[in-house]
């Protein structure tokens, strides 16, 4: 209620702040339950706003676009919205608003952009069959404005991301989507299960993918999974690289066999050769009987390579062999041995910029690059934080005997203005401060490594760099997807070298390799 005037409170306020509160209740019940509560109330809220319409302007049958429009225009702004209308195309309506309903508060619940996603596909849905809503843009993410495209020809909309809904009649992909993470989640849990007493004391793990990005990965995991193909999986630190590798490892028929997780950037470069291929007795100073590298140890499962941009030259080469040929020596060995490992490497460095500079072999980088996954930073995915932040308080309850049950309006809106550089374990480690010295059920202060970026416009000089870090960063993104990820068009496109466009890349944490 600060920096309102009691005396001017008004039944809208009233109830701005009445769902804000309702939305942060129900966010702290974990699971679901905000998302359903949300599309529930938008959805018969919908059809009672489009009876009211027909009734009023003796409307019968099928609303076309026009109608369609003037609906949901009238609607936003009866309620103290500011929507108009951007374009109409061939299965796509754009509208843009400038003023949320809401109030400021919304930047706390992003989720309530789903309740305006809900109200104009619901609708849409009814009279077109079938809608695709896409937010590109939203006051609640701090974009400064709206812009909200409802696309309404499924044809059209199969590579558009977005929520999509359908006469009652027919299917919903989001009940398949669900079907498909319960699976990922039980075979997870059961080869977590039958690992050996001392792994299998720690919690399982489990995938968060509220967010269309994370879904996007869950459904190429399905794809991939059963298949013997290599996979390099991109993406920052702390994002869920290994997660990821075991649910591929879940998913395939090698489920039942050993998943071996090494970090290649853990191991000395001396001692790399062997910890991965084994050696016989006496093959160097301290070999003093044989040892099974991480090949035989996988035998017959999945073998989990992060960091493998750090892998030596000499163990670069054994590892070719081993894709290639599906044999082996031991360091100092001199017999040959077939070995049956399926290999998943992960990088949260880019593969090809090591290949251009002479790191890392390019017949290595193709063999290892057959299929490729990257993972979102947690910046990208808003949707799935409130769902983070209950996972890991319950985990951390039960690793101090705490009864931490949920975080209050000021910390969950902390922790969506932050950036995250760390992701999900810079997450789980501020989580673990503020658990460690709260006192009651509600974490109430939350310690973070650095301000939020919001914070940091202190002066112009430092507000003009932030825009034109965003515009570089915005540019450098549309000119990788128009040229399909080729580094060299792009350099040419902004009159840079590749490797000043390489620097870029890494600088802001874009992933060449999604746009190709």
């Amino acid at each position: 209620m600060s920096g309102h005037d009691f005396s001017q409170i008004s039944p809208v306020f009233f109830l701005q702040t009445f769902i804000l509160e309702l939305m942060h209740a129900c966010e702290q019940e974990g699971g679901d339950y905000c998302e359903l509560l949300i599309e529930r109330i938008a959805k018969s809220a919908g059809l009672y706003f489009e009876q009211t319409y027909r009734d009023e302007y003796q409307r019968q049958g099928e609303l076309g676009n026009e109608e369609y429009i003037d609906l949901i225009l009238a609607l936003k702004n009866h309620i103290g919205g500011n929507f108009s209308l951007a374009s109409v195309e061939a299965g796509t309506i754009t509208v843009v608003n400038s003023r949320c309903p809401f109030g400021d508060g919304v930047t706390n619940f992003p989720e309530l952009c789903r309740m305006t996603s809900s109200v104009f596909g619901g609708i849409a849905a009814r009279n077109f069959g079938y809608a695709k809503v896409e937010i590109r843009q939203s006051i609640a993410k701090q974009n400064g404005g709206c812009e909200v495209c409802i696309h309404t020809q499924r044809d059209s909309a199969v590579d558009k991301p977005g929520l999509e809904y359908r006469r009652e009649d027919q299917p919903e992909e989001k009940q398949e989507m669900a079907a498909l993470h319960s699976r990922i989640e039980e075979r997870m849990r059961n080869v977590w299960w039958s690992l050996p007493k001392q792994h299998a004391a720690k919690p399982a793990p489990a995938i968060i993918a509220k967010s269309p990005a994370m879904q996007k990965v869950l459904q190429q995991v399905e794809v991939i999974a059963p298949t013997k193909a290599t996979v390099l999986i991109n993406g920052e630190t702390g994002v869920g690289k290994e997660l990821i590798a075991r649910a591929i490892h879940a998913m395939s028929d090698r489920g039942h066999k050993p998943f071996v997780a090494i970090n290649c950037g853990a191991i000395p470069e001396s001692l790399i050769e062997s910890a991965l291929f084994g050696h016989e007795k006496g093959a160097f100073t301290g070999a003093i009987e044989v040892h099974q590298g991480f090949f035989e140890r996988a035998e017959g499962g999945t073998l989990f390579l992060d960091e493998v941009d750090a892998l030596s030259p000499a163990a670069q080469t054994r590892l070719l062999r081993v894709i290639q040929e599906g044999e082996m020596e031991r360091v100092g060995g001199k017999h040959t041995l077939h070995v049956d490992v399926r290999i998943v490497s992960a990088s949260n460095r880019s593969l090809e910029q090591h290949v251009e500079q002479g790191l890392f072999r390019q017949d290595l980088f193709y063999r290892l690059n057959v299929v490729r996954l990257w993972i979102p930073p947690l910046a990208q995915r808003p949707e799935d934080l409130p769902h983070l932040v209950q996972l890991i308080l319950k985990r951390l309850n039960e690793k101090y005997s705490k009864n931490v049950q949920s975080v209050n309006r000021e910390v969950m809106g902390k922790i969506r203005a932050y950036t995250w550089p760390g992701n999900i374990r810079e997450l789980e480690n501020a989580l673990e401060r503020g658990v460690l010295f709260c006192k009651g059920n509600e974490l109430t202060s939350l310690e973070l490594d650095q301000q939020p970026v919001a914070d940091k416009v202190n002066d112009w000089n430092t507000h003009k760099q932030n825009i034109l870090t965003q515009a570089e960063q915005a540019f450098l993104k549309q000119a990788m997807q128009s040229h399909r990820g080729d580094v060299k068009q792009v350099a040419d496109a902004m009159g840079l070298t590749p490797r000043a466009v390489y620097g870029k890349l890494k600088r802001y944490g874009i992933n060449s390799g999604q746009f190709r």
